[in-house]
């Protein structure tokens, strides 16, 4: 059996929080800030801080804007973010069909 390179997984999708994240806007494609902070039971500050690195890497995409004067923060997956998400799945598929 050939031992896959786990050093090719993907760092930013390796946290549970960010693959949650991402899995989420899989789904949604688009999503509010709220609502990923209720569905994946986080707090305002965590969810900001795997936000930004997830936007920095390119993965989401992130507007701010105001409705009936509340801010409204609206994050979105991008293509890079999609492909990087479908590479890992990939790769996590191709270790348990070598497991066999």
């Amino acid at each position: 059996m050939i031992q896959p390179d786990y050093s090719k997984l993907d760092d930013i999708l390796s946290s549970k929080i960010r693959l949650g994240i991402v899995s989420l806007l899989v789904t949604a494609e688009i999503a509010e800030f709220t609502y990923i902070k209720e569905i994946l039971g986080l707090t305002d500050g965590n969810l900001s801080t795997h936000l930004k690195k997830m936007d920095e890497a390119g993965y989401v995409s992130i507007e701010k804007s105001f409705s009936k004067n509340k801010p409204k923060t609206t994050v979105k997956i991008t293509s890079k973010g999609l492909n990087a998400f479908n590479e890992y799945v990939s790769f996590l598929e191709n270790i348990i069909q070598n497991r066999k």
